[in-house]
């Protein structure tokens, strides 16, 4: 469409033609000029010409009036754009007044109209014929008239240009007709009634009054033309400084002015008072808020937005503070370049609006942005931190420096996300990150310390238990000096390993004392346990005791019970051992403490069994009748008096059958070593057998007989193993030797047998078969000799268990 295309804003009726001036200002490219536009209306009777006029001063194509057929054209408003004239300037022709087809009281749309003009336009062109200047009842008057009093109707109102364009001038000076129309036009403003408060004000605060004249077209046609091009110069540059256009204050940007226009027109047209700064700022409101929000949208659909957000999720990205600034600056200045033109309070309002709308919207991207980095930045602290400490590094020192450089790259990564229209604050995340990376070494501290604890407390088990428990086992007076001895050596050495470990730590003096008394006082319980695990095994202990001693000599050898032992010795002597055993695990004696256990437990239990036993005093009954110990606290008390009491009853008891055998071994010994009969039956068989004691004399043949019977009996006696047989009892003796009799016997005759029927070279093979017999009989007497020994003393039968 041709940029002077006319275009109806108004139709007859008073409808605003929305779709046609959206068009009319797409296709003129109004939008494009922000403040740097004018608006230009023409008021004036019907068929005065106004058409007319403006297509030729403006280059418009405004309907003209048909000369030959009379048809009046222009109906409502018309708006169109001049043609050439820069800045761009749109001009409006409105209906004219005094029309017939309104009729003569209709004058609504007239004033409608007028007060539409008067707020819209910069410049309005009154067109008036020269002949009513001066005339009382001309047709200008009431056009003029509606002009004041609808000035009124407008709240603190803007000076507008009134031009006023004289028609057909005669001949008469325009010097001369420019004072009668001025005084004319001050005679009607003053008979105009005003609001209380302008009663007083000048026409000139209100219109800045221009006053031109014209020839008549018709009869003049080039010098109409040419005047007409004079006073189309005085349009150029009508916005700039001293030009045309009046006080421009209520002018609104040219991308509003349609909704500006539509909104005036709606309040005329209802009939209420216009108040322009008001509408202003609504217009101001209403399109920045509709640019707001197309800019708003516009962000939302934004690539590289979209990336950014996107690749946030996958975590940190390099540079977001400074590319999201630079997106949200850009959708900014847009608003900016779209709304410059606006009120300034409203446009600022709405772009503070919109800013925090984008920054609502892009603050849970920023947070999880952060977040990245506090989790990451934690990930890489845990890591370098372990590294170190694997490393060797000091625990504190460790801590410090990775903190410190973990801390370092967070405030980094921060300076780089932040934003530079937010400024959020990102301490309350640093404050976590803070209290995460805190929590950590208090967590790895805890642990770190709990394993040197645990290191320390294991070293401390393996050098202490099995030595105390060897130490208790081989009780004597020199077992608790030496359990403090070795206590107090391994808790130094345990103590000082930790507390060297330690100086890694930066901890509080108190924390480290409580750390280290604590593990003295670990290994204090360590060998206290130990020994009231032993205390538990006390009687166990006291029979291995009594076993051992009473079992083995002084060189550890088994005891071979022959008679010549003195059992009752070797028994107080065993007792005495087990009792020093007791007294010794009574109590626990870590503090170098004097006390008369072991003489109170050998008064009350060893010598209580002596002979004067009668006359022992009460006081020495009663000793162990109670469940403390003098001098000693109970917490040390292991087994109380009247635990050992009952444990030595029950020792004795279980050591008795040791004893009761020891002494049936001896006797039975006894028996056998004493196989001949007494002097006086062997004195009685002297003289009774005096006589074949004689005969034996007399004939040596019965010497040889008794000589061979003698080595008979000797071999039967070796060979059958009588005296061993025997020590067991007559009667097992003969059953055991009725088995073996005729075996042996028969075995006999057969090697004399077999030595008969040998060479006479063989007397030599014969006597080492003699002294081979001999041997195994006397192997044999002394494995029957072992075994005796072994039956007749249970005590060694029954092995050592000192680990039960």
């Amino acid at each position: 469409m041709d940029a002077a295309c006319s275009t109806q804003l108004i139709d007859g009726d008073g409808t605003f033609n929305v779709a046609g001036v959206d068009h009319f200002i797409k296709e003129v490219k109004l939008e494009e000029c922000g403040l740097s536009y004018a608006v230009v209306s023409i008021m004036g009777p019907q068929s005065s010409g106004k058409s007319t006029l403006l297509n030729h001063l403006f280059g418009t194509n405004f309907r003209e009036m048909d000369a030959f057929r009379g048809r009046h054209t222009t109906k409502g408003i018309w708006i169109a754009r001049c043609a050439g004239i820069e800045p761009c300037t749109v001009v409006m022709d409105l209906e004219g007044t005094d029309g017939r087809e309104r009729g003569e009281d209709d004058t609504a749309f007239e004033k409608q109209s007028a007060l539409f003009a008067l707020a819209v336009s910069d410049i309005v062109l009154i067109n008036m014929w020269c002949h009513d200047i001066g005339r009382e009842q001309a047709a200008n008057k009431p056009l003029l008239k509606t002009v004041f009093q609808v000035m009124m109707r407008l709240f603190s109102p803007r000076k507008t240009t009134l031009m006023f364009v004289i028609r057909d001038k005669t001949r008469t000076p325009l010097e001369n007709l420019e004072p009668v129309l001025r005084e004319d036009i001050q005679k009607i403003w003053d008979s105009v009634p005003k609001p209380q408060a302008h009663k007083e004000t000048p026409l000139s605060d209100f219109f800045n009054v221009e006053v031109v004249a014209l020839s008549s077209y018709e009869e003049k046609e080039e010098q109409f033309k040419e005047q007409v091009y004079n006073l189309r110069q005085r349009f150029f540059h009508s916005v700039a400084p001293g030009g045309l256009a009046g006080d421009r204050r209520g002018v609104v940007p040219a991308n509003a002015f349609a909704f500006s226009a539509k909104q005036m027109w709606q309040v005329i047209k209802e009939n209420k008072d216009l108040d322009l700064p008001a509408h202003k700022v609504m217009v101001a409101t209403v399109r920045c808020e509709e640019i707001a929000h197309e800019k708003f949208a516009s962000f939302i659909a934004n690539e590289n937005w979209r990336e950014l957000e996107e690749a946030v999720q996958s975590g940190p990205v390099s540079g977001f503070g400074k590319k999201l600034s630079s997106i949200l600056e850009s959708c900014l200045s847009e608003y900016d370049t779209e709304a410059t033109y606006f009120e300034e309070g409203v446009r600022s309002s709405k772009k503070q609006q919109l800013q925090e709308k984008l920054l609502q919207l892009v603050q849970p991207t920023f947070q999880d942005l952060l977040g990245h980095l506090r989790s990451g930045a934690l990930e890489n602290f845990k890591d370098a931190f372990e590294k170190a400490l694997n490393a060797g590094e000091g625990f504190s020192s460790s801590a410090d420096s990775c903190a410190q450089s973990c801390m370092s790259k967070f405030d980094k990564g921060c300076e780089e996300a932040v934003i530079e229209q937010a400024k959020w604050d990102t301490s309350k995340t640093r404050e976590k990150l803070q209290r995460d990376i805190e929590a950590h070494i208090s967590s790895v501290r805890t642990e770190k310390l709990s394993e040197l604890t645990t290191l320390y407390q294991s070293k401390l088990n393996v050098a202490l238990s099995g030595p105390v428990e060897a130490l208790l086992d081989g009780a004597n007076d020199e077992t608790w000096p030496a359990i403090r001895k070795l206590l107090k050596r391994e808790s130094e050495l345990a103590v000082y390993g930790l507390s060297d470990a330690l100086s890694g730590f930066d901890m509080d003096k108190e924390t480290r004392n409580k750390m280290l008394t604590d593990l003295e006082n670990y290994a204090r319980g360590i060998v206290e346990t130990k020994a009231r695990e032993e205390a538990g095994r006390a009687l166990m202990r006291m029979k291995d005791r009594f076993a051992t001693i009473f079992s083995h000599d002084s060189d550890s050898m088994p005891r071979v019970w022959t008679g010549k032992e003195d059992i009752r010795e070797i028994t107080k002597m065993a007792r005495s051992a087990s009792l020093k055993l007791l007294s010794v695990m009574a109590v626990i004696r870590l503090d170098d403490e004097l006390d008369n256990i072991e003489k109170t437990l050998t008064l009350a239990l060893v010598n209580s069994t002596s002979n004067n036993a009668t006359n022992k005093s009460i006081s020495t009954i009663d000793s162990l009748a109670s469940s403390t110990w003098e001098q000693v606290a109970p917490e040390k008390t292991l087994i109380t008096p009247v635990q050992c009491k009952s444990l030595w009853r029950q020792f004795k008891n279980e050591t008795e059958y040791t004893v009761t055998q020891a002494i049936s071994a001896q006797e039975a010994n006894r028996r056998n070593n004493n196989w001949l009969p007494p002097p006086w039956a062997i004195l009685a068989l002297a003289v009774l057998g005096f006589n074949e004691f004689m005969t034996l004399l007399r004939n040596p043949l019965w010497l040889l007989v008794l000589f061979v019977g003698y080595l008979v009996s000797k071999a039967l006696w070796v060979q059958l193993n009588i005296s061993e047989e025997f020590r067991n009892g007559a009667l097992p003796g003969l059953l055991s030797l009725s088995t073996k009799f005729l075996p042996t016997v028969m075995n006999l005759l057969k090697k004399l047998a077999e030595e008969g029927q040998a060479p006479p070279s063989t007397n030599t093979n014969q006597t080492s078969m003699n002294s081979s017999a001999q041997s195994e009989v006397t192997t044999n007497g002394e494995s029957s000799t072992s075994s005796s020994s072994s039956a007749s003393s249970p005590v060694k039968s029954v092995p050592t268990n000192k680990s039960a």
